[in-house]
């Protein structure tokens, strides 16, 4: 008995029809896709499934994103992956997160001991010095948010929380997104971590769920932020290539 085939995740929707209308000739190589408000409206989707979208569709080699004009065709005659091996985009996984996270926060409120919660603002201690020596591999932000599963004394929350992290770096979509984000600079929010350990030292599941989810839900805005037509990634880019052409040819 074969099993029914997992539906295409909205994003993946997005991706398949254009990159159909690009084969069928709608857009060339050199058009510009619709603005984003479009998108958002014809699909009846949110801002963050089309920004995924055209994340994705950059990761596939379907188009380029030129800062200040808008999303473009690209002319590159190469074999795309299918939308589908993009996986899981960082919007979505965030978004499980919240929910996920925040309940586990409230659950390890009530379970907390002493001893986890030194552990906790040992890590806030290390997460404050990776942002300050601009460290970006989010060690301590993987090990903040593990311990809290721990503290749940839940084997399975621990088991879905560390495989949500896992997933970060395994999907190509996520990844590049994350990535992305690094490079615009955006770190842990120390403040946000702090808050949530003062309502688990309160032993408060209602603050603490609360600080869990307004703290993933702050994660998502800087998502969104960074990957407004990437401008901060390509201004570097650009300011980069023009300081090199520069340092090559002083007269210019």
């Amino acid at each position: 008995m074969t099993g029914k085939p997992p539906s295409k995740k909205l994003y993946q929707t997005i991706i398949a029809v254009l990159q159909a209308e690009i084969a069928q000739g709608v857009y060339r190589a050199g058009d510009r896709l619709p603005p984003e408000r479009l998108l958002v409206d014809r699909f009846d989707v949110s801002r963050l499934t089309v920004r995924e979208a055209m994340i994705g569709m950059e990761i596939l080699g379907l188009v380029e994103t030129r800062r200040g004009a808008g999303v473009f065709v690209t002319g590159n005659a190469v074999e795309v992956r299918a939308a589908a091996d993009l996986n899981i985009g960082a919007f979505e996984l965030t978004e499980a997160r919240r929910l996920i996270e925040g309940e586990c926060a409230a659950l390890a409120a009530a379970a907390v001991t002493e001893a986890d919660l030194e552990a906790l603002n040992a890590i806030l201690d290390k997460m404050t010095a990776e942002n300050q020596h601009e460290i970006h591999d989010e060690i301590a932000d993987r090990e903040f948010h593990l311990r809290i599963a721990e503290a749940t004394q839940n084997q399975a929350m621990l088991l879905v929380v560390e495989t949500l992290w896992d997933v970060r770096n395994r999907s190509p979509l996520c990844a590049e997104m994350l990535q992305r984000s690094r490079s615009a600079g955006v770190k842990p929010i120390v403040d946000d971590h702090r808050r949530i350990v003062e309502a688990l030292t309160n032993r408060n599941p209602t603050e603490a769920r609360r600080a869990m989810r307004d703290h993933l839900g702050r994660v998502i805005e800087n998502l969104l932020a960074v990957t407004e037509l990437d401008a901060i990634r390509r201004v570097k880019q650009e300011t980069a290539k023009l300081r090199n052409r520069l340092e090559q040819h002083p007269a210019l």
